[in-house]
């Protein structure tokens, strides 16, 4: 999964496949590929690694007006050029791209596929040589893939081609996101209209559960049951920022979505080529040698790096105190007698966290900083610094930034705690691909939780976020995102403080969403609901898969507990966006906010 690229038209599709797939290598991979067919052929050229190496691998002498392209990030199967897309059937008649999960492919095996022999780990496969099978059986492509596409559960957008028809690109999608683009003797297929705006402006929106048949002079689209579905383009626009912004109507939705393919990209870079975690040497000695660390931020930062302290001290063994940086010069605490500080800053420009590094510095203190722009004014000031490799954040309301941060934060942590010789009893960085799935999961249920703001939070003037454990910290996060775009009166509290003082707020109707992702207080948090809901309070539960009961409203993929937060996130901005949509707020430039908090 990751990006799809495809081109039908009268010229080479080679460099327009190369070039759209570079434009979406913000998404993060671990391998790509390009299908070509010729007059005779699908050729194939697959890399493990990164465009350049595709780009140097492929025989650019091949002519080919139709193809298609593929940037993958591994989920079932190890990242290899076998497990890359595209993939072809045994007789090497059909070719195809996939972005998804395929819930029921070992089903799908089992039932349809025996005795097939498999050239991949991939559940992709499973799709192609379906594929095969359905052509045999009913002769005609369109009906052989409308029979594949209906026995798929799951998420997809699938881009197919067949060596005995020249002349289409077989298009379906499901839950992942697909557009077609229109041109004048040709039409493309992309993932992000951003990967073809080169080609044109003119993009078909594709819906869920339909079929699309792209011909070099017509784009012909089907309800899965063979309904003709007409649907009017709509016009990319071209300028820089749109550009950035592709094909969503707000930034905010797009960085929520781009989420998963930011953790992918933060576990590539904080690995070897060995596949081991790497983390700076001089960063290391830093961290073996402080005594206490002090975490200085602000907002989404100072949030993040409450649950950045769980994972120091529980994986590392660090003590750490997590401070607000405007308070933090004006108050500061007694120091221990080695410090590290750590400052957390998506711009890396915050004038109160700046504030309190100047100081520490005129202290002789050591610093690292922990930004999303490497050349800021705290990166150059710090001592030390780790890039988040977000990409550009344009919402106000920092989404993929905080994730970036939590998974960098762990990082931070693991790295220091092999440092120190400590054996951790889990994989981490499997468990962040393993959060990055769950998180990639959790954007496609975007109508779910737009269904619950309708039901909860379409009119109401306040509402309560709780948690326990850490948890808590992410009710912060989730209350602060709630009250900055849709300007609700939103306040996260720790469970057991209701009852000594806040529970007065209560009445009947209020929304109280309740966070439940830690076994071992899920039946304390649970039994803070009910003492909300006897007072009339209309409650929300999002549990963790394996700890959730009948009544909860939404029921997260379960990941490792200390990684929580990546997945539970996800919800808590959702809610706030469509809040925020179904008030027609300015989603992206909430009131009385910037972006960068310059000023003290």
């Amino acid at each position: 999964m990751c990006g799809i690229v495809g081109y039908i038209g009268q010229n080479n599709s080679l460099d327009i496949l190369l070039n759209g797939l570079e434009k979406l290598e913000y998404r993060g991979y671990d391998s790509a590929g390009i299908a070509l067919m010729d007059n005779e052929n699908i050729n194939l050229f697959k890399v493990k690694g990164r465009i350049a190496a595709l780009r140097s691998h492929v025989n650019h002498a091949a002519a080919s007006t139709v193809g298609i392209g593929h940037t993958r990030w591994a989920t079932h199967g190890a990242p290899s050029a076998e497990n890359a897309h595209p993939h072809q059937s045994t007789s090497g008649r059909f070719a195809i791209v996939h972005n998804g999960v395929i819930e029921n492919y070992l089903d799908l095996k089992r039932d349809y596929l025996d005795g097939v022999a498999f050239g991949s780990e991939t559940d992709t496969e499973i799709i192609v040589q379906l594929m095969e099978k359905n052509a045999e059986k009913y002769g005609e492509t369109l009906e052989a893939f409308r029979q594949t596409i209906s026995l798929l559960k799951g998420s997809y957008a699938v881009a197919l081609i067949d060596r005995e028809d020249h002349d289409t690109i077989y298009v379906a999608k499901n839950k992942s996101p697909l557009l077609v683009g229109l041109g004048d003797g040709f039409n493309v297929v992309a993932s992000d209209a951003m990967a073809t705006l080169k080609e044109t402006d003119q993009y078909l929106e594709i819906y869920d559960q339909e079929i699309v048949l792209v011909n070099r002079h017509f784009v012909k689209v089907q309800k899965l049951d063979g309904t003709d579905v007409s649907r009017s383009p709509f016009t990319a626009q071209i300028d820089v920022t749109d550009t950035e912004k592709g094909t969503y109507p707000h930034f905010m939705l797009k960085e929520i979505d781009e989420q998963p393919f930011v953790m992918r990209r933060i576990i590539q870079e904080y690995q070897d080529e060995r596949d081991n975690l790497k983390l700076d040497e001089d960063v290391q000695r830093a961290m073996m040698a402080c005594d206490r660390i002090y975490i200085i931020a602000a907002g989404t930062s100072y949030h993040a790096g409450l649950v950045g302290k769980q994972f120091l001290e529980k994986m590392a063994g660090i003590p750490v105190e997590v401070h607000v940086a405007s308070e933090f010069s004006y108050n500061m605490p007694l120091l221990s007698e080695k410090p590290l500080f750590v400052f957390i800053s998506q711009s890396g420009e915050t004038a109160d966290s700046r504030s309190v590094l100047v100081k520490m510095k005129e202290m002789g203190h050591p610093a690292l900083t922990i930004t999303n722009v490497p050349g800021s004014t705290l990166s150059r000031e710090a001592d030390f610094t780790l890039h988040l490799h977000a990409g550009p954040e344009i919402a106000v309301a920092s989404t993929k930034a905080y994730t970036a941060q939590i998974a960098v934060l762990a990082i931070l942590a693991v790295g220091t705690a092999r440092a120190k010789g400590l054996e951790l009893d889990f994989d981490p960085m499997q468990e962040l691909a393993i959060a990055a799935n769950a998180m990639e999961v959790l954007t496609d249920q975007k109508e779910a939780i737009e269904a619950l703001v309708r039901e909860n939070l379409g009119t109401t003037r306040n509402a309560f976020f709780i948690g326990r454990s850490t948890d808590y910290f992410v009710c912060l996060e989730g209350a602060l995102k709630l009250k900055e775009i849709s300007y609700v009166q939103a306040e996260g509290f720790a469970g057991g403080e209701l009852k000594h003082g806040t529970i007065a707020l209560i009445e009947k109707g209020t929304p109280v969403i309740a966070l439940a992702t830690q076994e071992n207080v899920n039946y304390s948090i649970r039994s803070n609901v009910q003492e909300v809901v006897a007072r009339g309070a209309n409650d929300m539960i999002f549990s963790m898969k394996g700890l959730e009961q009948d009544t909860d409203a939404f029921v997260l993929p379960r990941v490792h507990e200390l990684l929580t937060p990546l997945a539970s996130a996800v919800p808590m901005q959702l809610l706030a966006y469509y809040a925020a949509l179904h008030r027609d707020c300015d989603v992206d430039k909430p009131r009385n906010l910037a972006k960068s908090v310059t000023v003290e």
